[in-house]
């Protein structure tokens, strides 16, 4: 049990010295567009589990996925999600616009 506890501060610690913060991203930065990359590792790591346990369940989702219905609402869910963050984006320079020259006077 002291063993198991010592080896978890230890992973913390050791993760904590490799993830510093300054490497971090801010939700406000302009690659937040990797954010319509989420539900796709997700999906695929859902497909890559099932696949494990049967493949010929996998073979039906993936064969579910490439329809066309999917597809189209696939598509059609990107094309609106990359509106919304680029009015997202022109929202927050508003913002930082707003900040700058009526709080900060600059």
């Amino acid at each position: 049990m002291l063993q198991s506890r010592a080896l978890v501060i230890a992973l913390i610690l050791l993760l904590g010295t490799t993830l510093p913060e300054v490497q971090s991203k801010s939700i406000f930065e302009k690659d937040r567009r990797d954010l319509l990359a989420i539900p796709e590792v997700i999906a695929s790591y859902f497909y890559e589990a099932v696949n494990k346990v049967s493949p010929k369940v996998g073979q039906f989702l993936l064969d579910t996925v490439q329809s066309p219905s999917v597809v189209a609402a696939r598509n059609l869910f990107i094309k609106e999600a990359t509106k919304v963050g680029i009015m997202f984006e022109q929202l927050i320079e508003k913002i930082k616009n707003l900040w700058y020259t009526r709080v900060l006077g600059y």
